[in-house]
């Protein structure tokens, strides 16, 4: 198998080819080992660094990418090679399969062959050895004799990649001597007459770091800017670049003149990619003339390459991020780029809108570019990262992102549920009086699709829109009318979860809305036989009990109970002595309620109860059990397959309705028999729970709350009738009450109170020159003096926080000082670490090395710093959180001095990182909570011992203790 070789040196989209190219692939190839690469079209993932460490997104693009690289198909992202126990990194990785290791011998014996396919491989084994640690000093004087004079261009690329990793310098730093024999070489192919030779001598030069080699080849490489073939000159830029950034001043004194020569063939360059190359080598090596360049071409700056547009973007952020005041020159340049073709271009243009200008005008573009990329864009992540933005806008300028809510809910098109729901989250914080009735009628029309279209997660989309109209009734009562009747088919929804809320929302409407009661409980009655999960019953029972007023409606709601438990008795004596033996076989049963396991569920009411073993996701039609006659209705399928708290559920409700029909004085008779009835359903599920006709009894919570209510209907009390009657709506009120109320005080919570300092100082924007400021720019003067005004700029509270989190990695008598702030974010970890040098020494290569200890992991590996005396230097270091585990971060601090041959380590203190730092309080719907419960088994048994003595004083311990909120109002 041939190895892959990849290069994120040069990456673009031109689909010229190098005419003397061997391979004919594209001119940045260079290499005999091209394979295609999809990168993703998200802006934030697809970055890709090239050779020259600058950085630009990659937009839906299919790539070539070859050669030497920093990205590679091997296991490892990085190599690190030691010399004087000094790690540095490598731009080459390649896959090696061990188990075909060649001997040095071998190798050597192919290279002095003539055949070039022999050379060919033996180059390769060579690199492929080196790479994984072999050392092959004996090849070098063969591969100058034999591989040097090579005409074959995959040698010449071969021999280059071998060039590029062998060490080229001894234990003290100095160039070898025999490193002098390439020079020749490679001044000859930086004047070969093959364009595609002196590429890709030109991309290796960008791989060295040592002036005493790329010192003679200063010249040649500087007459390679004015070459015929833009493949040559966009690497001679890139070669330029590299060498003017040498560490220390070794750069500028090797082309002192670069960047006026930069400048100079970025005047006359036609290529893109060249003028890509220089515009970059510009902006980070001499901005001045970068943005004097770009704002002379403020006008053709939408007619410029993605790759320069994005180099263009990342420069006006540097400058406006330094000096702030200059940010009006640039405002026109980003407008005119949110027009660009590339969505990449477009993203980005965006989102340094937003971060440089606070202008309605600015905000408004922003937020209508990222709606149409949320529509254009087909990539899921592209359209989770655009959500992601958007919430950001909304947070901020809520008042503008009000009137672009519909262009946001068009992401409802897309099937992923993780889109729908968090556009779903944005578009809920948006609705206001004005919008109310279009987003509402949006959502309805989703529902009716999600009714006559079948796709797999149908139901749990219903259930997220039902949630949302939900929410949007509670705010609004006014729509509450408009869509509580249509809800109300979907009572008896397969997907239980949503048949779920459907009814909650139903209870909360009919409570708040006095207006709507009788047709919401006619409807709901018509509807009562489609239900089929307990839980729905269960709560449609409760609101026939409460809100069946009127003599016809209790009438109505006996009749419609009794027509669901079917003819009673539930069982004859017959049936029993039949099905002994049968019940010893598994039924087979709605199921809806399925063989009953050990696991705990939590009730309603606070007590548990044993939770079903299978989810009531599908609903099968009930079969038909002995002591059934024909198909027997929810209610009897439900009981009779053993679930005896709809039974204390269907017993309570009758003993409301007999209640209430006492209660509006009609005729004794007719109450007396209405009681008769109650009490024979009621009898008989004592009976069928107390049989050995079902597999298993009655459990004691249902059976005691059946007799109770068969003891008030024998005893009259009118204390009893008042609890049952009123006491337990009022309950209900009081629920919706405090509900409310933790909504509105969490409203407020999340509300950004901002106080200006007495003496701060106060611009007046009238007074200011307008001359040669745009409306955009007065905008934004505005804006800025609004937030300066209100005290949207000070961040004084965030600084006294920050400085409670410092802690101290260092001893003050040590020679380096650190210490770190630690910022914990979800399942992120950010150490910003602030080092000092103390001493009068310049220390090299200061490298801060961490190591952890539990469900933490290092992402990447802080670089090598020179920290000049007395100076400091701000580390960042990102660590990923596998789960909520007490972890430890230890390491230490090494550097070198000029003094001192050997490296010095300062051994740094322990970061231990709590699982308190992860956790903050929350809210969680007890459906939903209850769900989960059911679903991770959280409930463990702890003793505690403590010197508490109320429960309510050692609740409020746990909760300050854990930094957890209590759900349930006390």
């Amino acid at each position: 198998m041939s190895p892959y070789f990849f290069d994120a040196g040069r990456i673009e989209p031109s689909p010229d080819v190098s005419p003397s190219c061997p391979n004919k692939r594209r001119p940045e190839c260079g290499s005999s080992f091209c394979f295609p690469v999809l990168i993703p079209r998200d802006p934030d993932l697809a970055l890709l660094h090239s050779s020259d460490s600058s950085a630009f997104p990659v937009s839906g693009l299919l790539l070539q990418i070859c050669s030497r690289s920093r990205f590679l198909a091997s296991p490892l992202w990085s190599r690190r090679n030691r010399t004087r126990d000094m790690e540095k990194s490598s731009t080459l990785l390649i896959h090696f399969d061990k188990g075909s290791a060649a001997m040095a011998n071998e190798i050597k014996e192919a290279l002095e062959g003539n055949g070039a396919e022999a050379k060919i491989d033996a180059m390769k084994k060579a690199v492929m050895l080196l790479l994984n640690g072999e050392t092959l000093p004996q090849l070098f004087i063969t591969i100058v004799r034999y591989v040097l004079p090579s005409e074959d261009h995959t040698v010449q690329k071969l021999l280059l990649l071998y060039l590029e990793i062998i060490d080229k310098t001894d234990a003290r730093g100095r160039v070898l001597p025999e490193m002098i024999l390439i020079c020749q070489n490679l001044r000859n192919n930086l004047q070969h007459p093959n364009e595609y030779i002196r590429g890709v001598t030109l991309r290796f030069l960008c791989r060295l770091s040592e002036p005493e080699i790329l010192e003679p080849l200063v010249p040649s490489v500087l007459a390679n800017l004015d070459h015929r073939h833009p493949f040559v000159r966009r690497h001679a830029l890139l070669a330029i670049s590299a060498i003017y950034r040498l560490p220390g001043q070794a750069g500028e004194q090797l082309i002192p003149d670069a960047p006026e020569l930069v400048e100079k063939a970025l005047a006359s360059e036609q290529d893109p990619s060249a003028r890509r190359n220089a515009f970059l080598m510009l902006a980070s090596c001499a901005q001045a003339r970068a943005v004097a360049y770009l704002l002379s071409q403020t006008h053709h700056v939408p007619d410029w390459g993605e790759l320069h547009q994005m180099t263009a973007l990342d420069l006006i952020r540097k400058v406006c991020r330094s000096n702030p005041a200059e940010k009006g020159k640039y405002i026109k340049i980003i407008i005119s780029l949110l027009n660009s073709s590339s969505a990449a271009v477009v993203y980005e243009s965006a989102g340094t809108l937003v971060s440089l200008s606070s202008a309605p005008t600015a905000i408004r573009a922003a937020a209508n570019t990222y709606c149409q990329l949320l529509v254009s864009q087909s990539d899921n992540n592209v359209k989770l990262i655009v959500l992601d933005r958007l919430n950001e806008l909304k947070s901020s300028h809520r008042e503008i992102m009000v009137d672009l809510i519909m262009d946001v809910l068009r992401a409802l098109s897309s099937p992923n549920l993780d889109i729908t729901r968090k556009t779903l989250d944005i578009a809920l914080e948006l609705i206001t009086s004005r919008n109310v009735d279009e987003v509402v009628l949006l959502l309805k029309k989703e529902v009716v699709k999600t009714q006559s279209t079948e796709l797999e997660k149908n139901g749990e989309y219903r259930q997220m829109l039902v949630q949302a109209i939900h929410s949007c009734a509670i705010k609004f009562p006014v729509v509450a009318s408009t869509v509580v009747h249509l809800l109300m088919d979907f009572l008896g929804d397969t997907n239980v979860a949503s048949a779920t809320d459907v009814v909650l929302f139903v209870r909360e409407i009919i409570e708040g809305n006095p207006k709507l009661r009788v047709s919401i409980i006619t409807r709901l009655l018509d509807t009562f036989y489609q239900i089929r999960a307990a839980r729905v019953i269960s709560c449609a029972l409760w609101i026939i009990g409460e809100y069946c007023l009127s003599v016809p409606e209790v009438e109505s709601g006996f009749e419609v109970i009794k027509q669901s438990l079917g003819d009673l008795p539930f069982y004859s004596a017959a049936e029993e002595g039949a099905t002994a033996d049968a019940s010893k076989k598994p039924l087979q049963i709605n199921s809806s309620v399925t063989v009953s396991s050990k696991r705990p569920m939590v009730l309603a009411d606070g007590t548990y109860a044993t939770q079903s073993a299978a989810s009531e996701i599908a609903l099968s039609a009930p079969p038909v059990l002995p002591g059934s006659s024909g198909s027997p209705g929810n209610l009897r399928s439900l009981i009779l397959s053993g679930d005896f708290f709809v039974g204390a559920v269907v017993s309570c409700t009758l003993t409301k309705l007999v209640l209430r029909l006492k209660e509006v004085h009609i005729s004794k008779s007719e109450a007396n028999k209405a009681c008769t009835g109650a009490l024979l359903i009621m009898t008989s599920l004592l009976q069928l729970g107390l049989s050995s006709f079902l597999p298993h009894p009655i459990d004691n919570d249902s059976y005691d709350r059946i007799l109770l209510c068969i003891r008030l209907l024998c005893n009259k009390d009118d204390k009893v009738q008042k609890i049952w009657l009123q006491s337990c709506h009022q309950s209900f009120t009081e629920m919706l009450a405090e509900k409310q109320f933790r909504e509105a005080e969490d409203i407020k919570d999340k509300a950004q109170v901002s106080y200006a300092q007495p003496d701060d100082l106060i611009d007046f924007y009238h007074l200011k020159s307008r001359k040669g400021m745009s409306q955009l720019e007065l905008e934004d003067e505005v804006q800025d003096d609004l937030k300066r005004a209100t005290g949207e700029f000070m961040k004084d509270g965030d600084d006294a926080n920050k400085l409670n989190r410092i802690l101290q990695l260092t001893g003050f008598s040590d020679p380096v000082y650190a210490e770190a702030y630690v910022t914990v974010h979800h399942y992120d970890i950010v150490l910003d670490v602030t080092v000092i040098n103390r001493t009068k020494d310049t220390l090299q290569n200061l490298c801060l090395e961490l190591a952890t200890m539990g469900d933490l992991k290092l992402v990447d590996r802080p670089q090598n710093y020179t920290l000049a005396s007395q100076s400091s230097k701000q580390i960042r270091a990102n660590i990923k959180v596998s789960s909520t585990e007490t972890g430890v971060i230890f390491g230490n601090i090494v550097y070198e001095t000029s003094n001192v041959l050997e490296r010095i380590v300062v051994v740094l203190n322990d970061i231990h990182i709590d699982i308190m730092d992860y956790i903050s309080p929350a809210t969680c719907a007890d459906t939903q909570f209850r769900n989960m419960w059911a679903e991770f088994e959280w409930e463990n048994k702890v003793a505690v011992n403590t010197i508490i003595q109320h429960e309510k004083e050692f609740l409020d311990h746990i909760i300050k203790s854990t930094n957890m909120k209590c759900l349930t109002p006390l």
